[in-house]
């Protein structure tokens, strides 16, 4: 059996946090999550943590340190620019996902307000990610409901 997918959830919004727990779980995958609130407690965490986790799901409007911010970092960091990163934002500006696909974000998710798109979206980053742990190409770093990478 396989070990469990770990995922980090890194978002301020604890709304949004337990959207996307709630979605996970219904998705029935063998997933451990875990949190950041911020972005200076998303670098601690893994700096110190045992394990590394298999994704990190990013939001860009964190606190104390952004999304952006993180993202620079983690792939400017030896021990951690392997991990994928999946931009979680609430908004999409096709620009700044120019910039963070530079950068070496693997997909972009605009947070849906739908419950039943938030888990299709979600399954379909963690799908693309067990097949290929590649930076997507730019034509298919956006992700939604009706434009999939697949």
């Amino acid at each position: 059996m396989l070990p469990p997918l770990h995922i980090l959830l890194a978002d301020d919004d604890m709304d949004d946090c337990l959207f996307f727990k709630d979605a996970v779980n219904e998705l029935k995958l063998a997933v451990q999550l875990s949190t950041a609130h911020d972005g200076q407690q998303l670098m601690l965490q893994l700096q110190t943590i045992p394990v590394l986790p298999d994704v990190i799901f990013l939001d860009l409007n964190l606190p104390r340190k952004s999304g952006s911010e993180c993202l620079t970092e983690i792939k400017n960091t030896p021990a951690l620019k392997q991990i994928p990163i999946v931009i979680f934002s609430t908004s999409y500006d096709p620009e700044k996902a120019n910039l963070l696909y530079d950068t070496g974000a693997h997909y972009y998710i605009r947070k849906p307000s739908d419950f039943e798109e938030m888990k299709v979206v979600i399954n379909r980053a963690i799908t693309l990610l067990s097949k290929n742990n590649m930076q997507a190409t730019r034509e298919n770093f956006y992700i939604n409901k009706l434009k999939t990478a697949f």
